[in-house]
């Protein structure tokens, strides 16, 4: 009401009057008063006025009084947009954070040309071929690229643009070794020898450990384990028989002049006769004489060799002590004179079987697994050996020089087999596969792998020279023909025994009737050669089963081995 009051005047209350006073006149009105503070619509307005208009940004202005629009920013100055220029507005097709990026047919050797010209020398032609891009533009026509120029010049160009960077000066982050700068300017190829720095004065300490280090170093090369060099250890040989010859001068080591075969058909064994018990750690191989089995050889692992009388005595004839390491295999020559050894120590001693000397010593520095003497009567000279560094290393016994070495397997090589009247040998290694290879030419005439093999550490030949049997990690034994494609017989396959890690020897009885091997349990497996039965199991050794020999004359007996110490002999 007091507004009401106030808004009221005297000349109003007299024009009032004469409006009321006339019969046509409208009822009075009051005024209206707003109590909202005032607003500024300037910048409100321009910012509609600039909203609502599609035209460009002027270029020649300083300053903006509102924000664009990207379209309005990318238009043109004047005219409609081009249908064909470059899409670089922001309202066109973008497939790249900074535009629109063409493909181009580009053959992948072009591409590569000019990529490595561009880090190279700093230029690269674009994929139309005519223009230069990049900060270093050549002067003549044709850019040379990469792959156009001459070593020569290769050598040129780096040897001037290095001589421009040594005269140019250094920047101060160059100097500090904490800087990119300063590791771009010294990284070194891996492959770049070391430069020698001159001797610093050692420590007490790095003198102390030196000495100590040089000493241990002179103790394991006197103990023979100094890699490639041979040891210093005194061979020795222990004579435990009654003499070494009989009343008429025939040495200990002569067969029985009425030693024959018995019978000429094998009978599987069924009880032990006899055990020998002498090597104080388990024993890894046994051997019989050749052609007569009237003596028996032992390696085992306690670093001794022992050779055992088999018709009579049944003792100990010889011990041979000449290995620091446990010994590996054991091989007779022809005529059962001599034999080889190989033992963990790297070393290939050949012995003399009557005396017990050491004829001579081989070594490659590595660990042999496996030594074979030639077969052939004219080649009892050169020694075979199969190498932990999958070599096998051939030697001639007289010079004592490395003579061939057959280097194409991928693991550890473990057998040695001569087939084919000696003129071929097959090998087995840890990358199960099989090779086969001319004697004296170190190339692999067949190789055998397939993707179900397993390692095949033990091998045995049939009598009739026709099969191989090799015994396979996956607890089977593998028959593989020896003829001219050696392939493998998948009708003939021996399975049953577990030696699934261990290095079972397989064998065959002298007929070829019956397959024997051992296992990792101690037993003696026993198979038919033509039906692939299992014949029979002896249980034989509390450990492992690791060797077992047919006799060669006494067609029923067979002598087991194993990792327990004691060396079996078994009768029908």
């Amino acid at each position: 009401m007091d507004l009401l009051q106030s808004s009221y005047t005297p000349e109003d209350e007299e024009d009032d009057g004469e409006s009321l006073s006339s019969p046509d006149a409208s009822p009075p009105r009051l005024p209206t008063k707003s109590a909202a503070p005032a607003v500024d619509d300037t910048a409100l307005a321009l910012s509609a006025a600039a909203a609502s208009t599609s035209r460009p940004l002027d270029p020649s202005l300083h300053l903006v009084p509102f924000n664009p629009t990207a379209d309005q920013l990318w238009a043109p100055v004047l005219g409609p947009q081009h249908p064909h220029a470059p899409i670089s507005s922001a309202s066109g097709n973008r497939n790249h954070k900074l535009g629109h990026v063409e493909d181009a047919a580009v053959l992948p050797f072009l591409f590569d040309e000019q990529y490595n010209t561009f880090h190279r020398f700093g230029y690269a032609a674009d994929p139309s071929g005519l223009h230069m891009v990049g900060d270093a533009q050549p002067q003549p026509a044709e850019a040379d690229t990469v792959y156009n120029l001459a070593p020569s010049e290769h050598k040129r160009r780096r040897l001037q643009s290095k001589e421009e960077a040594d005269q140019e000066p250094l920047p101060p982050e160059a100097k500090n070794p904490a800087s990119d700068e300063w590791i771009l300017r010294n990284k070194q190829s891996p492959w770049a020898g070391k430069k020698e720095a001159p001797p610093a004065e050692l420590t007490e300490e790095q003198r102390q450990y030196a000495e100590a280090h040089a000493a241990k170093k002179a103790e394991k090369e006197a103990r023979g384990e100094g890699k490639g060099e041979k040891s210093d250890m005194v061979y020795k040989s222990t004579f435990h028989g009654k003499e070494e010859k009989d009343y008429q001068g025939r040495s200990w080591i002569t067969p029985p002049k009425d030693a024959k075969a018995s019978n000429e058909r094998c009978y599987i064994p069924k009880r032990c006769v006899h055990e020998w018990v002498g090597h104080t750690k388990g024993v890894s191989a046994i051997r019989f004489f050749p052609k007569y089995g009237h003596l028996l050889l032992s390696a085992s692992m306690d670093c001794k060799i022992k050779i055992w009388d088999v018709l009579e005595s049944r003792t100990c004839m010889r011990t041979y002590m000449g290995h620091s390491k446990a010994v590996r295999d054991i091989s007779f020559s022809n005529d059962g004179s001599k034999f080889l050894s190989a033992g963990y120590d790297r070393n290939i001693q050949y012995w003399d079987t009557e005396t017990g000397q050491v004829i001579s010593t081989f070594s490659t520095g590595k660990v042999p697994y496996v030594v074979k003497l030639n077969p052939d009567e004219d080649k009892q000279h050169v020694l075979l050996a199969g190498m932990s560094d999958k070599k096998i290393v051939q030697w001639d016994m007289k010079s004592g020089q490395i003579t061939q070495e057959y280097d194409q397997h991928l693991g550890a090589v473990n057998t040695i087999t001569f087939v084919d009247n000696n003129r071929r040998f097959v090998t087995s290694s840890d990358d199960k596969s099989l090779r086969v290879w001319e004697f004296g030419i170190p190339v692999v005439i067949k190789y055998i792998s397939e993707p179900h093999m397993h390692s095949m550490p033990a091998i045995a030949l049939h009598p009739n020279s026709n099969w191989l049997a090799a015994q396979s990690l996956d607890n089977q034994i593998l028959i593989y023909s020896t003829k001219e494609r050696f392939q493998l017989n998948k009708k003939k396959r021996f399975a049953g025994h577990i030696v699934a890690g261990y290095a079972c020897q397989v064998n065959f009885s002298p007929d070829g009737r019956f397959v024997m091997s051992g296992d990792g349990e101690g037993s003696c497996w026993f198979w038919d050669w033509k039906s692939c039965r299992r014949f029979k199991t002896l249980k034989c050794h509390n450990g492992v089963c690791i060797g077992c020999e047919w006799h060669p004359l006494e067609t029923s007996k067979v002598a087991t081995c194993g990792w327990d110490g004691v060396i079996k002999y078994w009768s029908n």
